[in-house]
């Protein structure tokens, strides 16, 4: 049992291997993880680096809309807080949102797609009926909608965001386990004895993560851009706790004489999806074996 177990362990660390090999390959990558890794380490820093309460909350008029400089680098808002401290603290909110929304959307999803997906028939129909009708709200409408009647705030932003992206997992997982179900190692499973859900589970889903990972990393970057485009009409994280789509939105009426207090949200928004689609794209290449030489 233990030598199974050191095979399995064995097994997983080489196909790391290997995929990190792979993704050394591609330069822009590397890049998009590089940026990537510097973001999460100032919002997992962002409280040794500037105080919450009395740089990004509290207001100070006297400083009302300086712009950068040696004491505020990207300078400070219309309530005279500190952007950076601002942004920082803000990339905490977007990150968490991204990354909780897309992981509740992925499990939820690939149990219905695999689930779907392994016994076809009646109960696949009625799935991905409900999931056609959920892919014909577009997801921006459909989170506006959840999050009107539920209110604004971190935890339905989530909920809001993750629901809207459902459908798109279950797809994905259903196509992979199409795909695989019928291999002889599923074939050999069955023959054993074991139970559909040591089959799903243990077998069929480990088999599909490939393109569930690629699309997961895409689908951080857009749940980003819509919570940043739902706090922008009101409907995300509410002020003054700091975000980039509301940070966006309250600076907006100075952009002709203070362009530093959208400008820097916008580029921080515009650079974490630019280094996520990076990475994605180059995850795609590195566990696409049609791609590898």
């Amino acid at each position: 049992m233990s030598t199974v177990k050191n095979e399995n362990i064995g097994k997983k660390r080489s196909q790391m291997a290997e995929l990190w090999k792979n993704l050394k390959k591609n330069k822009m990558a590397i890049f998009g993880l590089g940026i990537l890794v510097v973001i999460i380490l100032l919002a997992v820093f962002a409280d040794q680096i500037a105080n919450y309460d009395q740089v990004v909350i509290k207001q100070n008029l006297k400083f009302r809309l300086k712009p950068p400089s040696a004491q505020h680098w990207l300078g400070t808002d219309e309530f005279g807080r500190d952007i950076f401290a601002r942004l920082i603290h803000g990339a905490r909110v977007s990150l968490k949102v991204g990354v909780l929304a897309v992981g509740i959307a992925v499990v939820i999803g690939g149990f219905l797609g695999a689930i779907a997906g392994y016994y076809g028939g009646k109960l696949d129909n009625i799935i991905m009926r409900i999931m056609d009708i959920f892919l014909a709200v577009p997801s921006i409408l459909l989170a506006i909608a959840i999050v009107s009647a539920l209110g604004p705030n971190l935890v339905n932003l989530m909920v809001a965001i993750s629901i809207s992206s459902i459908p798109r997992y279950a797809r994905i997982v259903r196509a992979s386990v199409l795909s695989i179900r019928d291999q002889e190692f599923v074939e050999a499973a069955k023959a054993i004895g074991a139970s559909d859900a040591r089959i799903i589970l243990r077998h069929i889903i480990p088999n599909s993560l490939a393109p569930v990972i690629v699309q997961g990393t895409l689908g951080v970057a857009g749940a980003i851009l819509s919570t940043a485009g739902l706090s922008f009409i009101g409907l995300g994280i509410q002020p003054p706790a700091p975000e980039w789509g509301s940070m966006l939105s309250g600076g907006r009426q100075y952009l002709r004489y203070a362009w530093w207090v959208t400008t820097f949200p916008g580029v921080s928004i515009m650079i974490t999806i630019l280094s996520l689609n990076l990475l994605g794209d180059g995850l795609r290449d590195a566990l696409d074996p049609r791609l590898k030489q």
